[in-house]
């Protein structure tokens, strides 16, 4: 019987919480060995240990290790921040930036200047010219939130932040609109729309629709974050660009960060055809373990036989057990969603195993047969521009960041990335993919990939966010009609990023392979991970967690952090002022919750300012 007594009271691991996983893990194991074929034993990696297995290998080991620990040693190696002391915290900021950072927020308080910000901007365009607006921006939040034009005149900034103790992580941040004209093309297939249908008994499936339904709504959503697509050509110099950023950011600091967008690398619309592509496949492995519900993902398995024996009563004819057999080896009893999936990237040589239900046909049919030969040969180039990225990564000593964009972009972008750090992430983590915690899937997108790493032996690497898209998906899935994405509110995605943090956490404890970068501007969330660091025993010199903000906001947060030597990182974009309006246009719009929220950093200012005043200080000026 499970017995808390081993867990000390200065424990490295949250063992209530990892009780709860164990005893719902047994819950669900009894209902997976139940089945005729018993589960095949441990291979490397934990390969087909059950979730109740895991959870309980997890917490012995870190069990046994908070034992070897004494109290004292774990209350030396504890470490605390304290978000209150203003004067450290805006050490680096000049009076007339304190000055700036209370306008613009204050501003950002007003929902008629954010929703109406582009017209705004427009109209001051006309009224001051364009020389004169550039400037005026320059003066409030293109220089509140931007660190300039070009990798030369960001170096200052970049140099400044470091000397107190906060790294970069650089931001080419010129976005374009999606041409009008590809979004009414029927190829522009989009993830997550509505329809249930049946094929079978009781199989559903939420279909990728295409059609000039989505025209309107996709610009909305697409409009300001998406590269356009014109050629092959364009993406070379998209690709050149972030070769120069990531050059950049290995020239002015050590161990530093560079963004991407892969919209940028690919046609957008191809990548909304790989995702739909890759997500319909994963549900047809849903509805085929559907015996299962209740079931976390990694969970569910298929026993072959019966796999080969259903896929034949459905219409197919490829040889699954051979296939599976031949992958896996004496393991082959039964497959899960990993071992489903491979078949996608074997793609080429498996198209005869990789069929989807049709719903308006009632039939199998080949899952690619509108994935053409050019298609597959842009997925390849794309990779390869990402591949020439990650060897510039590596060679300038810079981790590359894949960002995420909408969500029926998103399973291609993450299946490109994690294409990548099979490749470069072997010894450390060089290549990092992003997950956006607001999304009801994201906890099962983050223990799928983690698993996935385990298994394969490389170094899982991840930046964690609350989402950047929320208002224009939800629009989105309310015109389209379509299940909505996201979590229902504020605090059901906060309870998802803290799991999923949790997770991760857990992992790094585990093996010390696992990376996280937690990129959060709520006080909360970055308490929580200190706590959880203190508890697991995971030290900021170790490198294995990091922290995120926005340039421009929560300085209050990322600086204390710096200083108390935490690997913490300024999200720093850059480009030509009128290039990057879009961008703070986009920033406007996601954080305006938290802008009108951010009382305690107004309130930490005006502190700072007052005691700068009192004390002759009003001029004071960083000095680094």
């Amino acid at each position: 019987m499970f017995c808390l007594k081993t867990v000390p009271a200065h424990t490295w691991v949250n063992a209530e919480i990892l009780l709860k996983r164990l005893l719902s893990n047994r819950r669900l194991q009894s209902t997976v060995t139940s089945s005729s074929t018993p589960p095949p034993e441990k291979t490397d990696h934990g390969r087909n240990r059950s979730g109740a297995q895991r959870a309980s290998a997890r917490l012995q080991s870190l069990g046994k290790r908070g034992r070897d620990r004494t109290n004292s040693s774990s209350a030396a190696n504890e470490i605390s921040v304290d978000f209150e002391q203003s004067q450290e915290a805006y050490r680096s900021k000049d009076s007339l930036e304190l000055l700036r950072s209370l306008v613009v927020f204050k501003l950002c308080s007003y929902d008629f200047l954010v929703d109406k910000n582009e017209e705004i901007m427009d109209l001051g365009k006309k009224i001051l010219g364009q020389k004169v607006f550039d400037q005026l921006m320059k003066m409030t939040f293109y220089g509140q939130f931007v660190a300039g034009e070009d990798h030369i005149s960001i170096k200052p900034l970049i140099q400044k932040n470091q000397a107190f103790g906060v790294g970069s992580v650089l931001d080419y941040s010129v976005e374009e609109d999606i041409s009008q004209k590809e979004e009414h093309q029927k190829e522009s297939s989009s993830v997550s729309a509505g329809g249930k249908e049946s094929i079978g008994e009781g199989y559903r499936e939420k279909n990728y629709e295409a059609g000039k339904q989505l025209g309107d709504s996709q610009r909305e959503v697409t409009g300001t974050c998406t590269y356009f697509y014109a050629d092959e050509a364009k993406c070379d110099q998209h690709m050149e660009t972030f070769m120069k950023c990531i050059k950049a950011s290995g020239g002015s600091s050590m161990d530093g960060f560079s963004a991407i967008k892969m919209t940028a690398l690919g046609r957008p619309q191809l990548l909304l055809r790989f995702s739909e592509v890759l997500v319909k496949w994963q549900r047809f492995f849903t509805f085929l373990a559907s015996q299962q519900d209740g079931m976390e993902a990694l969970e569910q398995r298929l026993e072959l036989t019966q796999l080969q024996e259903l896929m034949i009563k459905l219409g197919a004819e490829g040889d699954f057990h051979g296939w599976f057999t031949r992958k896996k080896g004496e393991s082959a009893g039964r497959i899960d969603i990993l071992d489903w999936n491979s078949l996608i990237d074997d793609r080429v040589n498996t198209s005869d195993l990789l069929l989807a239900p049709n719903v308006k046909l009632d039939k199998l049919e080949p899952l690619l047969k509108n994935f053409t030969i050019e298609d597959e040969n842009q997925i390849k180039r794309t990779l390869e521009r990402l591949d020439a990225l990650a060897k510039c990564a590596l060679e300038n000593g810079v981790c590359l960041m894949v960002d995420a964009e909408q969500t029926y972009f998103q399973p291609a972008i993450s299946k490109l990335a994690l294409d990548s750090q099979r490749i470069y992430n072997r010894e450390k983590p060089v290549v990092f993919n992003t997950y956006q915690c607001y999304l009801k899937e994201a906890y099962k997108n983050v223990t799928m990939d983690v698993e996935l790493s385990r298994r394969e032996g490389w170094c899982f690497a991840a930046k964690l966010v609350r989402g950047a898209y929320m208002y224009q998906e939800r629009e989105r899935a309310k015109e389209v009609r379509y299940e909505d994405p996201i979590n229902p509110n504020y605090e059901s995605t906060s309870t998802m990023y803290h799991r999923c943090l949790h997770y991760v956490l857990d992992e790094i404890a585990l093996n010390r392979k696992a990376n996280v970068m937690v990129a959060s501007h709520n006080e909360d969330t970055i308490k929580y991970t200190l706590k959880s660091m203190n508890e697991l025993g995971l030290l900021p010199a170790e490198n294995k967690v990091f922290f995120g903000q926005l340039l421009g906001m929560c300085d209050q947060i990322s600086f204390p952090l710096g200083q108390a030597g935490f690997p913490v990182y300024k999200y720093v974009p850059y480009g030509p002022v009128s290039e990057v309006m879009p961008y703070l246009s986009r920033r406007a719009q996601e954080n305006r919750g938290f802008m009108k929220g951010a009382q305690k950093e107004r309130e930490l200012l005006w502190k700072e300012l007052k005691r700068r005043l009192v004390s002759g200080e009003l001029l004071y000026r960083p000095v680094y």
